[in-house]
This record gives C-alpha cells, sequence and structure tokens, in this order.
C-alpha cells in the first residue's frame, strides 16, 4: 500500500489549521515537542510517524485499509493441512 509521505510544511500547516500548539498536536504520535518541531523543520518524519499521520489525516477508508493491512501481517494465514487420504 502507498502512503502518502508527510513532509514538515504540511504538517505544521495541519497543525496551524487545526489551532494546536507543537505539544498538544504531537502527543497523541508519541511524540514530545522538540521531535515534533524538528519534524516541522524539515527533519525527516519516521515511518512509523508517517503510517500514524495518515491515519489520522486520511479518509476512514484509508485508515481501514492501513489497519487491515497490519493485521494481516500480524496474523499470517496458517497453511492448510493437508486433506486425510483415503484407504482402499
Amino acid at each position: 500500500m502507498k502512503l502518502k509521505t508527510y513532509s514538515g510544511a504540511e504538517v505544521l500547516e495541519l497543525r496551524r489549521k487545526l489551532g494546536l500548539n507543537q505539544r498538544e498536536f504531537w502527543a497523541p504520535f508519541q511524540t514530545t515537542q522538540s521531535g515534533g518541531s524538528r519534524y516541522e523543520s524539515s527533519r525527516d518524519i519516521p515511518n512509523p510517524v508517517q503510517v500514524l499521520l495518515n491515519i489520522a489525516f486520511n479518509t476512514d477508508a484509508k485508515a481501514t485499509a492501513i489497519f487491515d493491512e497490519l493485521r494481516a501481517f500480524g496474523n499470517p494465514r496458517k497453511k492448510a493441512k493437508p486433506a486425510p487420504r483415503e484407504t482402499e
């Protein structure tokens, strides 16, 4: 699945539109205010945080698809047992 890659400028714009300070915005992403400040200043945003941003700011359908993919990864299907052979 292709996820949107958020830039620092995009996240800064989202945060400002929501009227949140850095601490308020970044806390749900388990990111400190100083870490969020670094991301907003164009440092690379790590992939796990990118996933959370996609869940938070994309459509419900996209969030559901992300969750489904993660669940499938965490619960690989067991190999089917071969059917018993019939004896003649």
